[in-house]
């Protein structure tokens, strides 16, 4: 057997000093900790406001998970329309707004416009100078509720949760089999269909056979 080339050997450099470019998580019990004191400082600092926005309730994509729902990027102009809130006075009451998005269905409107309503009975709105209130700030009472921590929430998923709830209709099966062969008939329709022409041609052309003979 002959051998072909010089079989050179690879450069493959397997003595590297891998320690420096191997990366570990020994160190993700720490993190955990750390990413769980920040939320908590972070839901002090930002209390009495949940440290999230409210989400609208929107159907996740494809045929495969389009039973689920989820929280969206923001709602439409046309839910904030129907819920009688203004644009661009919406983010300052902490709801996210997406104008990219589109209702698709009446559903989704509709659950999404009763979630603003149901959020707009329960928003405190403070006052932006002390003493002074406008036209949809909450009254006096309600700020001094707010402030000694009274029906307040750190997150909106907690207040407002968006909950899958997926109704499976019920189907009753048969003990009896069916005798008939599926695939005999599927095979014999789509035969039908296929020489339709052929057979329409070869039935005239026998009817007139029969003429002539007359």
């Amino acid at each position: 057997m002959t051998v072909k080339h010089n079989q050179q050997l690879q450069k493959n450099h397997f003595r590297k000093d891998w320690q420096r470019y191997v990366r570990v998580h020994f160190d993700q019990p720490g993190r955990k900790q750390r990413r769980r004191g920040a939320r908590i400082e972070k839901a002090a600092k930002l209390a009495p406001r949940p440290t999230d926005k409210l989400r609208p309730v929107v159907r996740c994509p494809t045929i495969k998970y389009n039973r689920r729902v989820r929280a969206g990027r923001g709602f439409t102009l046309a839910e904030l329309k129907a819920a009688g809130i203004p644009r661009k006075y919406a983010p300052t009451i902490g709801i996210s707004v997406d104008p990219r998005r589109q209702n698709l269905s009446e559903e989704s409107l509709k659950v999404n416009v009763e979630r603003l309503k149901d959020y707009m009975k329960r928003v405190i709105v403070f006052p932006r100078k002390t003493g002074k209130t406008k036209t949809g700030d909450a009254s006096k009472e309600d700020v001094e509720n707010a402030k000694k921590g009274e029906d307040t929430i750190a997150r909106m998923s907690a207040g407002l949760p968006i909950k899958n709830v997926i109704k499976v209709p019920e189907v009753q099966l048969k003990d009896e089999k069916s005798t008939e062969d599926v695939y005999k008939k599927l095979r014999a329709a789509r035969s039908d269909a296929r020489f339709v022409g052929v057979r329409e041609k070869r039935a005239k052309a026998k009817a007139d056979e029969e003429k002539a003979k007359k």
